[in-house]
């Protein structure tokens, strides 16, 4: 994987994914290697054209001679938790590409618009070597913002015709963006919703950077090569201002804290299924001899 090799980069992604013990001990190898990839998220709601757009991203970067990962995360059925991953499938011509990787990967019930092992995904890539790595995430509502966890420039992709007006200034997926493409920006609405974009950017006052709002039609390839012209600007801008720095360091912490959650979730849940005591507990609640907050307190005193 070191050396480069595709084949032992998908064989290691695949046990990240499938086998917790393994992940660990990998991705404490290869930490060394990592860190030196450009991360870029490629969000937005659906069927705003986040793949055509990644594919076209893609060919711009190799043109210039860059090795480029892509992670794309597709929605995992909640009934027979399979995934069409149809992302690769728009992506097909450049999967033969010595210097593409295209991994699609289901959330497999993990909310946040990405999937549970996106970042560990990312670590063998970035030690593999690929200059440029991007998400592209599931299409997102509102509250789906994990991306802003990983990613070092957030695109957010928007096309006319969503909704109301009010629907571009609403919280959520709209204060992660680093950069804003109005994608299909041939159709009628586009000049209107690059208006109401900016309209909601000019309203956010403590802005250090005001993030550009670029035009594209992806399917023609228009707007392009300006949109990675801003990406590569916002890394520069990033570097200049120490913000690169801070953003790292806070992706980490978070990191670190989700791992802590995730092992004393497994520790609260092994103490607790014990002789089906939870359930016990659970009818003393019902039953109103006891209070949600005493059961907590009875089962994390028996932890420590």
């Amino acid at each position: 994987m070191l050396s480069g090799d595709k084949r032992a980069c998908a064989k290691l992604i695949t046990a990240v994914e499938n086998e917790p013990d393994k992940a660990e001990k990998i991705i404490s190898e290869i930490h060394q290697y990592t860190g030196n990839a450009h991360i870029i998220g490629i969000t937005g709601p659906p069927g705003a054209g986040k793949s055509t757009m990644t594919d076209k991203i893609v060919k711009a970067l190799i043109s210039e001679g860059n090795k480029v990962g892509v992670i794309a995360i597709d929605p995992t059925s909640p009934y027979s938790g399979g995934s069409i991953l149809g992302d690769r499938i728009r992506m097909q011509d450049l999967a033969l590409n010595p210097d593409v990787f295209i991994r699609s990967m289901g959330t497999r019930g993990y909310l946040g618009g990405l999937s549970k092992y996106t970042k560990n995904a990312l670590k063998i890539l970035d030690a593999a070597g690929y200059n440029y790595i991007i998400i592209e995430t599931v299409g997102v509502g509102q509250s789906e913002v994990d991306i802003i966890k990983i990613a070092d420039t957030i695109v957010m992709v928007m096309v006319p015709g969503l909704g109301d007006d009010i629907q571009s200034i609403k919280a959520g997926i709209m204060e992660i963006g680093d950069i804003f493409t109005i994608n299909k920006s041939d159709l009628f609405g586009a000049d209107r919703t690059a208006v109401e974009v900016n309209m909601m950017l000019d309203l956010t006052m403590d802005m250090d950077r005001r993030p550009p709002v670029v035009k594209v039609v992806a399917v023609k390839n228009e707007g392009i090569d300006d949109l990675v012209n801003e990406i590569k600007e916002h890394m520069n801008y990033l570097k200049e201002s120490g913000k690169f720095i801070e953003r790292r360091k806070n992706n980490l912490r978070l990191e670190v804290v989700e791992l802590i959650e995730e092992q004393l979730r497994k520790i609260v849940i092994s103490h607790t299924d014990r002789e089906n005591k939870l359930d016990s507990e659970v009818i003393e609640i019902l039953n109103k001899n006891k209070n949600v907050y005493e059961v907590r307190d009875m089962f994390l005193r028996a932890i420590k």
